[in-house]
C-alpha cells in the first residue's frame, strides 16, 4: 500500500460524491452493501491489476483496451509505448475511462482526465513501483514505454459478490 492518510481520506470522498451523482441503476446494482470504500479498494489493488482502458480518436470513436493498471497514491496509473494509438489519442484528447473486473467480486471503474506522468522528476515514485514490479530496464523497452494517471472525476468499486444467491 503506497497510501498515506490523506490519499485514502481524498479516495473516500471521490467515491462518497461519485455514487451521490450516479443514477438509480448503477445505485441499484452497486446497493450500500456492495460499495466498497477506500481502504478495502486500496487493499484489493495491491500492485499489478489489468484494467482496460478507453480512449477518444479525433472522429469521436471509442477505442478499448488492456493495460497493467496500479493503484498509486489514490489514483489508477498505467504505462504504454509511446507509439501505441492510446498514447496519442490521450496525448490529444485526454478524457479516459478504465474498468477493473474481477469476477464479480470486484468492479472498479474510474472516469476522468489522463495526466502523463514525468517518470524523472515528480512521479519517480511511481517510477520505482513499476521498477519493484517489472525490474530495472522497464523504461527501455520497445516502443519507450510512457505512463499516465487518470485523475478522476468520478470513481465507482464494489464487491458484487454480496448479492449472489447462497
Amino acid at each position: 500500500m503506497r497510501e498515506t492518510p490523506e490519499d485514502l481520506a481524498w479516495l473516500q470522498e471521490l467515491l462518497e460524491r461519485s455514487y451521490a451523482a450516479a443514477g438509480s441503476h448503477l445505485t441499484d446494482i452497486h446497493t450500500q452493501r456492495a460499495r466498497l470504500g477506500a481502504g478495502a479498494v486500496v487493499e484489493r489493488l495491491v500492485g499489478m491489476h489489468v484494467f482496460v482502458v478507453a480512449t477518444v480518436s479525433s472522429d469521436g470513436r471509442v477505442f478499448t483496451g488492456p493495460v497493467d493498471g496500479f493503484l498509486f497514491r489514490g489514483r489508477v496509473h498505467f504505462g504504454t509505448s509511446r507509439v501505441a494509438l492510446r498514447a496519442r489519442h490521450l496525448a490529444a484528447r485526454p478524457t479516459v475511462s478504465a474498468t477493473h473486473v474481477r469476477g464479480e467480486e470486484l468492479v472498479v471503474t474510474v472516469h476522468g482526465r489522463a495526466r502523463r506522468l514525468d517518470l524523472r522528476g515528480a512521479d519517480a515514485g511511481f517510477a520505482a513501483l513499476t521498477r519493484e514490479h517489472y525490474g530495472t530496464g522497464w523504461d527501455e523497452w520497445e516502443g519507450a514505454p510512457t505512463a499516465w494517471a487518470i485523475e478522476p472525476d468520478r470513481m465507482f468499486a464494489a464487491d458484487l459478490s454480496v448479492h449472489a444467491a447462497p
